[in-house]
């Protein structure tokens, strides 16, 4: 920190940490914990790209944990491993495109998501189709029948979530509201 302005440059600590700190909160939605959130931004407000050992000074955290939290971010896309001349050691920088972490880990998701309960969809609807030929109770056949009903709008519903992803996965999405 600078000796001159010092309460100017204290103010801009104070900023970044509170901006690093809601991040950090946020971070669940893409599976990432608030502890790596934190690292996240310590990596997003560094000058150049840093070191494993750098962010472990800056966090009081161990290397260990600084290993893996850079793991997690860099399966989520939102850090990348960089090169520098005459520097031995990994260094880091966050992805500069948001979008492709955002794709990276919700689209990800949302396909295990479809995928599984899609597949469960199948499941129940071959024990439906199995009782409907199979039982004589009019009673469960009637909700055997609106079981398979509400299937039809299930199954429409995954379908279109499937195409969104489309979308995302082949990034037609930006041209129907295009990156900022």
């Amino acid at each position: 920190m600078e000796n001159s302005n010092s309460n100017e440059w204290k103010k801009l600590v104070n900023a970044r940490n509170r901006f690093i700190s809601e991040m950090s909160k946020n971070m669940d939605l893409y599976g990432i914990n608030q502890t790596i959130g934190r690292l996240y931004g310590t990596v997003f407000f560094a000058d150049s790209p840093i070191t494993l050992d750098e962010m472990s000074e800056q966090l009081g955290m161990s290397k260990t944990s600084m290993s893996t939290g850079i793991r997690a971010l860099s399966e989520a896309k939102m850090v990348e491993r960089v090169w520098q001349k005459g520097v031995r050691k990994d260094l880091y920088q966050t992805e500069e495109d948001w979008y492709k972490s955002f794709s990276a880990v919700f689209v990800n998701r949302w396909r295990e998501g479809v995928d599984s309960n899609h597949s469960e969809l199948k499941n129940l609807r071959e024990v439906l189709l199995d009782l409907k030929e199979t039982s004589s109770d009019n009673l469960l056949l009637k909700e055997v029948e609106n079981d398979l009903e509400r299937l039809q709008s299930a199954e429409k519903y995954y379908e279109w979530l499937g195409e969104v992803i489309m979308l995302f996965e082949s990034g037609e999405i930006y041209k129907i509201v295009p990156k900022k």
